[in-house]
């Protein structure tokens, strides 16, 4: 299938690893123009060289922290001044640190919601004015299954995440006439640096491995296994792109059939 994506300017955020590289990545391949962001600029600048010899298409590298109230301007500005317009927003961003309620003050909270919250209303808020003028324009959010099914300590992501959907699931309907797509992507475990980071943490609390944690994970899902981040990037590459354009307000599971519910 032809996703009609060749020229378009994409800019993925979170994309140094993990899942946000793997979708600029292919996206790259697919013929997009990429700008990919995260904090750090030499990881960050090694992502946008392997995606580039990859694809052999353009990627820049825009290194910033967005927690920043003012700098999803700035990334976003970049983007326009490099490109001249913006097509898609993969907002992406690190979830918060694992943790019981009790573990966490007030710091704590403001923290994961600026994070995993405020830098999607800033990124979507600075890009706005220049998707309204693209065609087929199209935003995605990543966030997390535990939207639908809670995650055993990990109140921060559960609650703050939540939020988002009901984010992106109104802006579909506010600026669906302007004809931007809104959806999200929910993915379960997938091997990322993070799931090292949560397993760790579990194999502490209950004595045991990070090996053994990710073996009793796996057979939770219907596949019997933890996802990949390639299998991600074909939902999310998808679902930006024209090819998806009578797709917006969904909120995608992409979780290898973890979620139980209907």
């Amino acid at each position: 299938m032809d996703l009609d994506l060749k020229n378009k300017v994409a800019l993925v955020t979170g994309a140094s690893r993990g899942l946000g590289f793997a979708t600029a990545k292919l996206l790259s391949q697919e013929g997009a123009v990429v700008a990919i962001n995260s904090r750090s600029e030499e990881t960050l600048y090694e992502a946008a060289k392997s995606i580039s010899s990859v694809s052999g298409n353009k990627v820049i590298s825009c290194a910033g922290d967005l927690t920043r109230p003012d700098f999803p301007e700035i990334l976003v500005q970049k983007v326009i001044k490099e490109f001249g317009r913006l097509d898609i927003l993969v907002a992406n961003a690190g979830g918060p640190p694992p943790g019981s309620f009790e573990s966490f003050d007030d710091s704590a909270w403001q923290n994961a919601f600026e994070l995993t919250f405020m830098s999607y209303v800033r990124l979507i808020r600075s890009a706005l004015p220049f998707l309204k003028k693209a065609s087929n324009a199209s935003v995605l959010t990543i966030t997390s299954y535990s939207t639908k099914q809670p995650i055993p300590n990990l109140i921060l992501s559960n609650s703050i995440r939540s939020a988002t959907i009901g984010l992106t699931k109104t802006l579909a309907l506010e600026l669906g006439s302007y004809g931007i797509r809104f959806n999200s992507i929910l993915p379960a475990w997938t091997e990322t640096e993070r799931i090292q980071t949560l397993m760790l943490s579990r194999a502490q609390a209950n004595g045991s491995t990070v090996a053994e944690e990710m073996e009793k994970q796996a057979k939770d899902s219907a596949l019997g296994r933890i996802g990949t981040p390639e299998e991600f990037a074909n939902a999310a590459v998808f679902l930006v792109s024209p090819a998806a354009s009578y797709i917006t307000g969904s909120m995608l599971s992409v979780d290898g059939g973890l979620y139980k519910g209907i």
